[in-house]
């Protein structure tokens, strides 16, 4: 018990009648695991993690009474392999993993008095696994007679069974089982269908199975552009068939197919086209399968041409319109590129807004025909994108199949391609770069044309080229100075009278006792 046992021990001796190895490593039964213990009667194995059992594991075990293998992950079990086991009478195969009972399980168990199979896998089984059995077949043979058959206990419980057609056979058979043969638990229930699941077996009534029968109402469809279209096909078949939808070859999106149940060998499947375009034209196929065949219907589309206008501004309805059907449209949002519009149907809506759909025209003001897009039931806002900057458009909402109204156009005009935004930001860039460049200026400047008189700055163009001639010197001293230098309100050296009517202005005398203020440059300025 508990050991740390990864293999049957090969040391065993000969005359061991009972072997229990339980909550261990073991995980596969080779071939002539037990060929040195021939006397061996019950072997227990419970709990280990065994998923592979050998044809030839059992051989050599004549004698062999019980065999339990309970708690271990077997998917399948040779069955042939109990040839070599003839005296069996118990075995003990609960809480595994075995999905599959073929037909010829348990013919090799001719002495079986107890076989649990409870807790599996199992969905399906043939009564004909029964019905060759030994043991069952002996107790038919005895049926009115004295001869005494020991019991046969079976347990099946606890198994997720599939209650359609071909679980019928089985089902009949646990109605009628009767001693020598015992269930265990004779309230077997059904896992499924839904609308089967829950149920005990002798509370159902199984039909016989039936290759899939597929049909359509209607198998040619014409709808206009931009309407959702559902195709619907209905498939009778015993068992429910699994059902796919084609177009062109191709296999269609799940996620657009919805198959439901509508009786008990009945199912509707239906395929959803949103919107549907002139490309999705085409033969639509129907196709239902289950393990006796396959059938199939095909389903025509055809798609009209789009709604839209040939004449401005009125456009010609393509169905009488609704009295009272009136649409209110508005801008809500305008960039440069497009809008977003807003609208309520007053009169449409009202009366049952969740089938309601909506036609947009949109296009030049100019244009003789307008873009069309259908908007489903439900919405009521539309965002227009990509137009051309600085160009008059003129967007329509009206009910689907109506042409709109007075008040259902909105006309507009986009932005240029430069948002004035952008325009601001440019201005804002030059008054920096202006404001910068005055106040790299040296403050000098501004005392110096401030105080100069304008009268003498009017004569300067004359006087400047006498000066030019005449002072050299000043010329070269003057390179070592700047204007920062210059006296505030002086005028020597900025011209000279003209017609000699005055000499130059002597130099200001300074008064005694008056000291000249120190020389002050740009930065005591600021």
């Amino acid at each position: 018990m508990s050991a740390l046992l990864r293999q049957i021990p090969a040391n065993i001796p000969q005359d061991i009648r009972k072997i229990r190895i339980e909550n261990s490593h073991l995980t596969e039964l080779p071939r002539g695991s037990f060929e040195n213990v021939s006397a061996l009667e019950y072997l227990w194995l419970n709990f280990n993690n065994i998923t592979v059992m050998h044809i030839k594991s059992l051989e050599y075990l004549p004698a062999l009474k019980e065999l339990r293998l309970q708690g271990n992950k077997l998917s399948s079990v040779p069955w042939t392999a109990f040839q070599d086991t003839p005296a069996l009478k118990i075995l003990d195969l609960k809480h595994n993993r075995l999905d599959v009972l073929p037909e010829h399980a348990l013919r090799y168990l001719p002495n079986l008095t107890y076989l649990d199979l409870s807790s599996n896998q199992l969905t399906v089984i043939s009564r004909d696994v029964f019905y060759s059995w030994p043991v069952y077949q002996r107790s038919q043979r005895a049926e009115g007679q004295i001869e005494a058959i020991s019991n046969a206990v079976l347990a099946l419980h606890d198994n997720p069974w599939i209650c359609d057609c071909r679980l019928r056979g089985f089902v009949q058979f646990i109605k009628s089982v009767g001693p020598p043969i015992i269930l265990m638990n004779s309230y077997l229930t059904c896992s499924s269908p839904k609308f089967r699941a829950g149920k005990f077996f002798h509370e159902v009534e199984l039909n016989s199975c039936m290759k899939p029968l597929t049909s359509a109402l209607d198998t040619n469809l014409t709808v206009p552009v931009g309407l959702n279209v559902t195709l619907t096909c209905f498939v009778q078949a015993s068992p429910s068939p699994a059902v796919w939808w084609t177009y062109a070859l191709k296999l269609l999106r799940a996620f657009n197919v919805s198959t439901e149940p509508i009786s008990e060998e009945t199912i509707r499947s239906e395929l959803l086209i949103p919107a549907a375009r002139p490309a999705d034209a085409g033969n639509y196929t129907c196709t239902a399968a289950n393990f006796l065949g396959n059938t199939s219907v095909a389903i025509t589309l055809r798609v009209g041409s789009p709604w839209v206008s040939t004449t401005h501004p009125g456009w010609a309805p393509i169905a009488p319109a609704e009295p009272g059907a009136h649409v209110e449209v508005r801008i809500a949002k305008q960039t440069v590129y497009g809008i977003t519009l807003e609208w309520f149907a007053a009169a449409a809506a009202a009366a049952d807004p969740a089938e309601t759909w909506y036609t947009l025209l949109v296009g030049r003001y100019d244009a003789a025909q307008k873009d069309a897009i259908y908007i489903g039931p439900g919405v009521n806002t539309y965002s227009v994108t990509d137009l051309l900057p600085a160009t008059k458009y003129e967007v329509c909402v009206a009910v689907r199949n109506q042409a709109p109204r007075k008040g259902q156009c909105v006309v507009f005009v986009t932005g240029s391609d430069v948002s004035q935004l952008e325009q601001r930001e440019k201005l804002i860039h030059i008054v920096v770069i202006v404001c910068a460049m005055v106040l790299a200026v040296p403050a000098g400047m501004y005392a110096c044309t401030a105080e100069a008189r304008p009268g003498c700055l009017a004569r300067c163009p004359g006087a400047c080229p006498r000066r030019r001639h005449g002072g050299q010197a000043q010329a070269a001293g003057s390179k070592e100075s700047t204007l920062d230098s210059l006296p505030a309100g002086s005028e020597d050296g900025l011209c000279r009278p003209e017609g000699g009517r005055g000499a130059r202005r002597p130099p200001a005398r300074e008064e005694p006792g008056k000291t000249r203020p120190p020389h002050r440059n740009s930065a005591d300025l600021y």
